[in-house]
């Protein structure tokens, strides 16, 4: 969509939701938020997302609706960009928030942009001693991994997990790795060699050497930076997780709220006793799909 308002030289509807950054989160809501006789709301704008009145009604119990009903729609929806979310403002004719949000919101694009270009391109260090042969940055960077690239390792799935749930991981691997299920697993700490950019790796492994993403939820998951990113980037990659690409594991019981993000895909829990002879059974046939 081309939004009249904002840098043509940006291509918004290419660039996912999640681009946008608290800031102008924040100030949207404040527009938003409130009840207003004369212009549209966020429950205009729920309408436009897809929601049903049940669910709307829902989320007026929250102190934050426009906060609520932006990360649920991005975490469910395909369309869920920056480009679609102007038009519906468009639509709503809130013009007014989009002129007193456009440089925020293009500011926050050109950071998104600039961020996934690092990634996709290894920084460019010269040789020292030209005799010295180039290794991609993208090549030899787990243990069995094939340095000059020709064969690099894939897995079935990536570990999404914080240090302290580390215990887990282990019965993880032991569970899937070690039966009859012979599933490989991607645990950061354990294949992926040292002295490489941390982002980097992290997207290459998620995007091109997984087939799924396995995200191990706990009170310790919502306070790991990593694990925000690693999570918010693979939904990046499939909104609305209709390639089945990320599965959530609660895996012991949380003082916190489970994140917003995530509470729309089916979730795998390791904390039902009524549940937990079928939980590594129902883990390893996700993982084995195609």
């Amino acid at each position: 969509m081309a939004v009249s308002c904002c840098s043509s030289t940006i291509d918004f509807d290419s660039i996912p939701l999640t681009a946008l950054n608290f800031t102008v989160r924040k100030k949207l809501a404040l527009y938003l938020n409130p009840k207003h006789v004369s212009a549209a709301d966020w429950t205009a704008l729920a309408e436009a997302m897809g929601f049903e009145y049940l669910e709307i009604k829902n989320y007026e119990q929250y102190q934050n609706p426009t906060k609520m009903i932006l990360e649920n729609w991005q975490g469910t929806s395909t369309q869920a960009t920056v480009g679609k979310l102007l038009e519906m403002l468009t639509a709503m004719e809130r013009v007014d928030v989009i002129s007193d949000l456009q440089g925020l919101i293009e500011e926050d694009c050109r950071k998104y942009l600039k961020k996934k270009q690092l990634q996709e391109q290894p920084v460019q260090v010269p040789e020292v001693d030209s005799c010295v042969p180039k290794t991609l940055e993208m090549n030899g960077i787990t243990i069995d991994d094939d340095p000059s690239g020709h064969m690099p390792e894939l897995f079935d799935a990536f570990i999404c997990y914080c240090h302290r749930d580390i215990d887990f991981v282990h019965e993880m691997i032991r569970q899937l790795e070690q039966t009859e299920c012979k599933l490989k697993l991607c645990v950061f700490d354990r294949d992926v060699l040292p002295g490489t950019c941390v982002w980097s790796i992290t997207s290459e492994l998620i995007e091109k050497r997984c087939k799924r993403m396995v995200v191990i939820i706990s009170d310790d998951y919502l306070d790991s930076d990593a694990c925000d990113f690693q999570t918010k980037f693979a939904l990046s990659l499939c909104p609305g997780a209709r390639s089945k690409r990320l599965i959530p594991v609660k895996y012991k019981p949380m003082k916190k709220k489970f994140p917003s993000i995530l509470r729309f895909l089916t979730l795998c829990d390791y904390t039902n006793p009524c549940t937990t002879s079928w939980f590594w059974g129902r883990l390893a046939k996700a993982l084995f799909l195609p």
